[in-house]
């Protein structure tokens, strides 16, 4: 399998909701100009996910790939302004898409007899998309109102974006897939072009349907509306600068529209993939997942330092972070919840987990790997993203293993590694009426 070469996978299994972990069957193989196809109810999703996220942006054009979620939609040469939509609606179905820092996702589902109509769409958002000055123009409006609802007017809206802006000094982490609204504002028509060019291209994408499909023919289809377009001729860097070591703590105060504090304890943590990844999923899952997890029991009940508490291993394709956070009960200081939180964190350092925690942790951790599969959308973004990230479709069926062979000594040892006071961002999330001067 060339990963130079649109990679396409067929799902043509029915997925059937089980208690138990069933294969998952499909289909993968490229076509000559470099798109990869993965082929699995009397529906099908047509999904497509290009290898661009906010990470590929130049620092200074920040917010690109998630303004092109946005632009994509109004238009081809061959579907009017404001029809996209309208076309899959009209034909019974739903769409949308995301971004991440490593990737722009699109999708459709539709009845099965409309198959064609999404492949075709697809096809035309990837050779033909109308990029002129009204779409523009009309989109910078749309994604600074997005930003001002989601994350400048919404209570911790910008509670993510604060921590990867100072986790991260070298690494094209270091702002969010948002964007600043200056660079937007700034950026020209043939920038956006530019971009276009270079990453919507079929050597940058992996092409997912699934569902009730007849394979021999659906690669047919693939081939009439894909197999024309022609490589990208742009070069794609992909050795972008990695964060260095962290040597001591960082603080940070930040202040916005709230009324209670809150604590983010953010670690650096290994890429995607890798071994200590998936510990350090587990240790996150260990301390906040369900009302039985640490923080839930510790913080919130029992403590009542915080209304809410958690973790979360933002798992992404280079290195990232954990974060472990809460939001203070009323008249708790920051310093009181964070110390909170941290006594957690040494406990797992000095004592591990228990036996009972550890068959949880692995029960937990094969119900959601099964929940993940059990639908169609959600088995055709986990086969483009194994191939994209890692070259391996198949992790949809091996991945749990990457997880169950995790002990309970890696967890400990893992949380040792990563979780120290040299490797960490702390904020506090106060309110502005708490600001000095």
């Amino acid at each position: 399998m060339k990963r130079n070469a649109f990679y396409a996978c067929l799902l043509g299994t029915s997925l059937i909701a089980s208690p138990v972990l069933a294969k998952i069957n499909f289909t993968e193989y490229d076509l000559p100009n470099g798109l990869h196809e993965d082929h699995a109810t009397p529906i099908v999703a047509v999904s497509i996910m290009y290898h661009v996220g906010s990470k590929n942006e130049d620092p200074e054009r920040t917010g690109f790939a998630h303004f092109f979620e946005h632009l994509l939609f109004e238009g081809t040469d061959n579907i009017k302004r404001g029809e996209y939509m309208k076309l899959v609606q009209a034909n019974g179905g739903a769409l949308n898409a995301n971004t991440s820092q490593d990737r722009t996702y699109y999708y459709e589902t539709l009845p099965s007899n409309q198959l064609e109509l999404g492949l075709w769409m697809e096809s035309e958002r990837m050779f033909h998309a109308k990029i002129d000055t009204i779409g523009v123009e009309t989109q910078r409006k749309v994604v600074k109102e997005e930003k001002k609802q989601r994350y400048d007017n919404t209570p911790y809206g910008q509670l993510i974006n604060t921590v990867y802006e100072n986790a991260f000094t070298k690494s094209p982490y270091r702002w969010s897939p948002i964007g600043k609204d200056q660079y937007i504002d700034q950026a020209t028509l043939s920038e956006f072009m530019n971009f276009y060019k270079t990453y919507y291209v079929p050597n940058n994408a992996v092409l997912v349907i699934g569902g009730d499909i007849n394979i021999p023919d659906a690669k047919k289809m693939v081939e009439k509306y894909f197999g024309d377009i022609p490589r990208g001729t742009i070069a794609i860097n992909r050795n972008l600068e990695t964060e260095p070591p962290h040597t001591e703590e960082k603080r940070v105060n930040f202040y916005d529209n709230v009324q209670l504090p809150a604590v983010l304890i953010a670690y650096h943590t290994p890429k995607l993939g890798t071994d200590d990844y998936y510990a350090m999923e587990l240790l996150t899952n260990l301390l906040s997942k369900g009302k039985s997890s640490r923080l839930e029991k510790e913080v919130v009940d029992k403590q009542q330092k915080a209304v809410n508490a958690g973790a979360a291993s933002l798992g992404n394709e280079d290195p990232s972070v954990a974060i472990m956070y809460g939001i203070a009960n009323v008249g708790v200081k920051p310093e009181d919840l964070e110390k909170s939180i941290l006594d957690e964190v040494e406990k797992v350092k000095a004592s591990g987990v228990t036996d009972e925690e550890y068959t949880k942790l692995m029960n937990q951790t094969e119900s959601d790997f099964i929940q993940q599969n059990q639908k169609v959308l959600g088995v055709a973004e986990n086969l483009a993203t194994y191939y994209t990230y890692q070259g391996n479709a198949n992790l949809i069926n091996t991945e749990l293993s990457q997880y169950t062979k995790v002990t309970k000594d890696d967890l400990k040892r893992v949380a040792n590694k990563y979780f120290t006071q040299n490797n960490r961002l702390i904020v506090y999330y106060l309110p502005k009426s708490e600001k000095k001067g």
